[in-house]
Formats: C-alpha cells, sequence, structure tokens
C-alpha cells in the first residue's frame, strides 16, 4: 500500500538523498542531515539539523521523526521529542531535533543519515462527555500498574 505525498527538494538539499526506505520491509525511510560542514554535539547538547526538504502530506496523515536505533544505541545520538510530528498542513523545511545522551561528542557529517521518518494515519477525535467510565480490571491503576503482582 501506498500514499502519494509531494516532496520538495530545497536549495541546501542539493546532493543530498531524499528520504529512502533502506530495506524492502522497513517502516521508515532514513532521512540525511543537509548541513554544509560536519555538525559536533557535545554531551547533553541539543542541535537542530535540517534535512534540505519539504513535504505536503495529504489531510488525514502525519510523518513522525524517530531516532535511528544504531546511532541512539551506539552513540547516544536521539531525537529530542521522540517521535517528532511532521503535520500534514506543515510547508516548511523538515528539521530533526537531536541530544547527545552520550559521554561523548558525536560528530555529524553531511548527508549522514541521522533519524527515520514513518507515515502514519491520524485520526480526530469527537468528544463525547459522558457522566461516568465504563469499568474495567485495571480501573484506575497508573504506571507499571498491570505488571504488578503487589
Amino acid at each position: 500500500m501506498s500514499v502519494k505525498v509531494q516532496i520538495k527538494r530545497l536549495a541546501n538539499g542539493k546532493g543530498i538523498s531524499l528520504p529512502r526506505f533502506m530495506s524492502q520491509m522497513a517502516a521508515g525511510m532514513d532521512i540525511s542531515a543537509a548541513i554544509p560542514a560536519p555538525v559536533t554535539v557535545k554531551s547533553g547538547e541539543i542541535v537542530l539539523i535540517p534535512t534540505g526538504f519539504a513535504v505536503a502530506l495529504p489531510e488525514g496523515y502525519e510523518f513522525q521523526i524517530r531516532p535511528r536505533s544504531g546511532l541512539a544505541i551506539k552513540k547516544g545520538l536521539t531525537v529530542i521529542n521522540a517521535p517528532g510530528t511532521i503535520d500534514a498542513d506543515y510547508r516548511g523545511e523538515v528539521r530533526v531535533g537531536l541530544i547527545n545522551l552520550g559521554k561523548e561528542p558525536v560528530e555529524i557529517k553531511p548527508g549522514e543519515r541521522i533519524a527515520q521518518m514513518v507515515l502514519s494515519r491520524v485520526w480526530q477525535v469527537e468528544w463525547e462527555e459522558v457522566e461516568d467510565l465504563d469499568a474495567t480490571r485495571r480501573g484506575e491503576g497508573g504506571f507499571g500498574h498491570t505488571g504488578s503482582t503487589v
């Protein structure tokens, strides 16, 4: 199944790969850094990295920006607001907020794959205000409650 999405390569994206699936059954497309020179991200530092493209999503869809597992696990570099959301009405450059959670600085090179982008369906909510909610076994049990034996 596929959805047609318009993409515009920006001036800073010349020579940078557009988002692409790296395997036949990949859920996310890798996206690359559209930077003119390497950027070093110090431990604990947050940077905003341009990608060199903008998109026009159809209504009812979003792109989720997620970390690349290899960068996160091996170097501690992850998406700060994971998953980030690109809304259907946004037309600006897609940029990725990264944070270095590792102990060592991480260098991002021009064209390096920095995150992945997943297309997701979005449903609008129609609220129905009620006096009471239906009862469940879990009830109001909070975080970690379903696995607790206490």
